[in-house]
Formats: structure tokens, sequence, C-alpha cells
């Protein structure tokens, strides 16, 4: 079977480079001609508009930054709404639940199936086949394409029949990744001040409770060896914590942490970091501390 993907960036590259690997046949779009290389250099055959996609492919799969694009590429002009063939969407973008129901419930009316699917793991996770994909919609549609998604996937976790769940659940993941991330940072900033070898104090931490992924993959890789390059800029992921407190609005959960941790992305994006990498974030609380968290072998 044809499989369309659409949006060929940091992380839809290595997924589709993953779903050629597993001898799946691609129809490839991306706004930049130029990203479809790597994948029609392997025999993917590129498209020309999302339209295009949805008329030669019977399931689409989509990997876009945000809502504005999102919308465009599914519901607007040669959008996949007007594809004459595609019968399921299978998005891995984080959009939020109000507007997966929309995109759903507009997509229904055509008689294309929705399924979100939503990821988490970074492009590292993408590249290795080691994502979590959360994911929600009709159970014989996902019951259709769960080889697909474990092809990219480590962890595929079925969120239930809802449109919407697996936003949630993801949302959940990235504010709980966002705030692991800048606890650790001040948390070995204080380490460093006192006199301690951040890695020696990683390894410390990695052995005891306070283990995460910023601790155990992006500080260590990222942070620590001043690369500054784990693949997520902090648009990106601001776009993800604000989803994340509009969802905790919607429920009418209290979000004092989540604020909080908002507030400190928002100064990074006030320093023009917009583009810039996430792990970044340790310049910030660096210059505050009067310290630099890097290894000993990496200075």
């Amino acid at each position: 079977m044809v499989i369309g993907f659409i949006g060929i960036g940091n992380m839809g590259l290595p997924m589709a480079s993953r779903l050629l690997d597993a001898g799946h046949q691609l129809v490839v779009y991306d706004a930049r001609p130029e990203a479809l290389e790597p994948l029609t250099q392997r025999q993917a055959l590129a498209a020309t508009s999302p339209k295009d996609v949805a008329d030669r492919a019977e399931i689409v799969v989509v990997s876009l930054p945000n809502n504005d694009v999102s919308r465009a590429v599914v519901l607007g002009d040669n959008g996949i709404i007007e594809g004459s063939k595609v019968r399921l969407y299978v998005s891995t973008c984080t959009t939020g639940s109000p507007f997966a129901c929309e995109v759903q419930s507009a997509l229904a009316a055509r008689n294309i199936t929705t399924l979100e699917s939503p990821i988490s793991g970074g492009p590292p996770g993408a590249s290795a086949g080691t994502l979590s994909i959360m994911v929600s919609g009709p159970a014989d549609a996902y019951a259709e394409v769960e080889a697909m998604l474990e092809t990219m996937g480590q962890t595929v976790t079925y969120c239930g029949a809802q449109p919407g769940l697996a936003q949630v659940a993801k949302l959940a993941n990235n504010i709980l990744s966002a705030t692991a991330l800048i606890a650790s940072l001040e948390a070995l900033a204080m380490g460093v001040k006192a006199g301690l070898d951040p890695a020696l104090l990683l390894n410390a931490i990695n052995a005891g409770s306070g283990r995460n992924s910023a601790t155990q993959d992006k500080i260590p890789r990222d942070v620590l060896t001043g690369n500054f390059a784990y693949g997520a800029p902090m648009h990106i992921l601001m776009k993800d914590i604000d989803l994340a407190l509009d969802e905790g609005e919607a429920q009418g959960v209290p979000q004092m942490v989540c604020q909080q941790v908002r507030q400190m992305y928002k100064l990074g994006m006030h320093q023009g970091w917009a583009d810039k990498d996430i792990t970044e974030m340790a310049k910030l609380i660096e210059a505050w501390s009067g310290c630099e968290i890097r290894s000993q072998s990496s200075t």
C-alpha cells in the first residue's frame, strides 16, 4: 500500500526514512522541495501539493510545526481534504484537542477517518525508532496502522476512540519534559557552584529518584558538551506549553508550576532564541548563576 507523508522536517525526515527502511512505498510532500531529496533518492515519489498526496495514497501521515500550517495543509485549497483517494489521516503533530476535534469533524464529512498520533522523543528518537506514540481514534483504524506506527516508535499507546485524547496525553508529557529541563539545569547549576563536576552529579542523579529525560539525555549530550543541538526549537516547545496551559484551563486544573515554567521559556524567547535549541536555556541559567554547566573533558 502507498503511504503519503507530508512535512519532511526534523521529525518527518527520520520517520519517513524508517518507513522506507521497512519497505513501504511513499508519496512525499514538503513546502520546501529540496527537503524531499533524501527520500526521492531512495525511490520515494515527490508530490506537488497535499491534495496530490491525498490523490495518490489511501493513508496520509503528517508531521507539521503548528496549527496554522496544519489547517492549510489539511483543510485549505489543494489540501488533504480535497484528495480523491485518501481515507485515513494520521497526524503526528501536537495540536491540542480542540483543533484535533475540528479537523476530525471536517474530514469525517468527507468520509476520511482521523487518527491522532502525536509523538515524543525528539529527532534522536525519530532516527532511532524509539519514539513514544500516543494514539486516539477509531479502534479499527488504529489496528490497520499499528504495525506502521511501530516502525516509527518503540512504544505505541492507544488512548481510546474519543477525538483529542491522544493530544491531552501528549501535552501532559510535554509540560513534564519542559519542566524537567529547567529544574534539572537549576539543580546542576547549584552543584557546579558548590564545586561538583556536573558529569559526576548527573551520574548520581541518574542512579537515583531525580532522573528524567533531561538528566539522562538532553543535558549529557547537548549541554555538557556545549553542542546545544537536541533538535527542538524553542518556539515549538512554547507552542506546546501554551496548548498544555489551554487544556489545563479548560479542565479546571491549577497550573502554578506550569505557569512558572512558561515564564522561563518566555525569557528565552525574549533573548531572540525562538529558533534556538531548547537546551540553550542552559545559557540563561548559567548567566544568572555565574557558572558554566560543562563536563571537564569539554572545557
